[in-house]
């Protein structure tokens, strides 16, 4: 992952409603949700929400996809995973860290 797009992954998340969103979409996993679950769940507006989906869907954290009449959007678990990746790569200067061993990926 290149340096600026983890700029950009976490300026998405850098607020409070985006981060929200991105956690319920984590949870719901590979089935996704719609904006109507979303703005239920999340109790937002409709407008507000499809604002906070535009940014994490142009910062490559959400996928959309249509079927039928309706839009599912789901967490990128790839870019979530490169983004952690990212930012853990030169954990301790490769020593043994004091944070227990995860597998490779999240999802």
């Amino acid at each position: 992952m290149e340096e600026n797009d983890v700029v950009k992954s976490l300026a998405a998340l850098a607020q409070p409603a985006r981060l929200r969103i991105f956690r319920t979409l984590v949870v719901a996993g590979p089935l996704g949700l719609t904006p109507g679950a979303l703005a239920e769940a999340l109790e937002l507006a409709g407008s507000t929400l499809s604002f906070h989906l535009k940014e994490l869907l142009n910062a490559g954290l959400v996928s959309q996809q249509r079927e039928g009449r309706q839009l599912i959007y789901r967490a990128e678990f790839a870019r979530m995973n490169a983004l952690l990746g990212f930012l853990t790569q030169n954990c301790c200067q490769g020593a043994d860290c004091a944070v227990p061993a995860r597998s490779s990926s999240c999802c």
